[in-house]
């Protein structure tokens, strides 16, 4: 008797432990959809060798991300964009409950510096502070995932 795809759950929501092609089965598309997705920058599954190995987290983000694309129209770089101004939540209108819930939320927004519109020098002096923060993040990620 097969099993109904509800009844398969990891251990561990976190931890990736479906190769590509049961990942791409759970989702009902083809293994080159989630190549492109992560070609595109949209996720980032785990690479064990040469094998990318997604999570429950991941799986519930690809969820998300198809509704997005399909149901409400999102292109893939429009949705790129989208991402750097705010968070999944946000753009897919989750109510507070779900998100605070939601084990998949993505958020890769980075805060802007202000600064009066018109003023070239103040307009260089946020960019540079802009760019200084993103680099102080990308450390602390490396740092946190290398430790």
């Amino acid at each position: 008797m097969a099993r109904k795809r509800s009844e398969i759950k990891s251990m561990r929501p976190d931890v990736p432990v479906y190769p590509i092609g049961v990942a791409a089965r759970l989702l009902n598309v083809h293994p080159r959809t989630l190549r492109i997705y992560e070609a595109e920058g949209l996720i980032s599954p785990a690479h064990v060798g040469s094998r990318r190995m997604f999570s429950d987290h991941d799986i519930q983000w690809i969820t998300c991300l198809r509704t997005l694309i399909h149901k409400e129209g999102i292109s893939i770089p429009g949705l790129k964009k989208l991402l750097g101004f705010a968070p999944c939540w946000e753009i897919a209108g989750c109510p507070p409950d779900v998100f605070e819930q939601c084990g998949a939320r993505v958020d890769r927004a980075v805060p802007r510096t202000l600064h009066p519109v018109g003023d070239e020098v103040a307009a260089q002096e946020a960019k540079k502070a802009d760019q200084e923060k993103r680099k102080t993040v990308v450390q602390k990620k490396k740092r946190s995932s290398s430790g």
